[in-house]
């Protein structure tokens, strides 16, 4: 074979081969976007937390994989129409996307954490009973801390927070953990302490805080 031939046989070669990789590097980028775009649906836009569906989905799998170590906490807003009306809109959506961030941080990437709506956020993450009541004060402690907005105006945020655990509800059925742990937090509504549900929080006969304290509930966090 004369050196031309064999020239032209290598550059042919390394043609195929270029022309090869093109359409797997489209596919790589294309998966890369795929993967991206799955993701943004399963986040809430503004908080960067889960969507109602894929934080039921996490928090599923955690109940079934860590059972009575697993903690599930709910968290409202306190007081935020009146942020909305006092401070304007834009400074709600910085507290909201800060709660979000904060429970985030606080919870670790672990942990399902998701937005169920407005200024309601749940959280289910593996905690041991030892470490619950330390916890559980450094969250409420920042959800205390204000929040500055994007015009350098500070925000003074505050947060009712109630707990459910499978070993105290008696129960692991996350609808269950959710409505003991939402009864919770509406007894101790406003007094800044993370309220830890009982049975009896589950026969609640409605939901998000139609009723009144329940007596002899254990309660963790700051002084109202």
């Amino acid at each position: 074979m004369s050196s031309l031939l064999r020239v032209q046989g290598r550059i042919g070669q390394r043609t195929l081969l270029t022309t090869a990789a093109v359409p797997l590097t489209g596919r790589a980028v294309h998966a890369v976007a795929l993967h991206k775009q799955l993701a943004a649906t399963r986040k809430d836009p503004l908080t960067g937390v889960l969507r109602r569906d894929s934080y039921t989905a996490r928090a599923r799998r955690l109940l079934a994989r860590h059972g009575d170590d697993t903690v599930l906490v709910m968290v409202d807003a306190d007081h935020f129409k009146r942020i909305n009306d006092m401070a304007g809109h834009p400074a709600g959506d910085a507290v909201l996307s800060a709660f979000g961030a904060r429970l985030t941080a606080w919870a670790g990437p672990r942990a399902s954490v998701g937005r169920l709506g407005g200024d309601e956020f749940a959280v289910v993450l593996e905690l041991p009973a030892g470490l619950l009541e330390q916890r559980l004060a450094q969250l409420v402690r920042m959800l205390h801390t204000p929040v500055v907005i994007e015009d350098g105006r500070t925000v003074d945020v505050a947060a009712s927070v109630g707990v459910a655990t499978p070993a105290a509800v008696g129960s692991r059925d996350l609808s269950l953990l959710q409505r003991a742990a939402d009864a919770a937090l509406y007894d101790g509504k406003h007094t800044g302490r993370a309220v830890l549900a009982s049975p009896a929080h589950i026969t609640v006969p409605s939901i998000n805080g139609r009723r009144a304290g329940r007596p002899g509930t254990a309660v963790w966090g700051r002084a109202a």
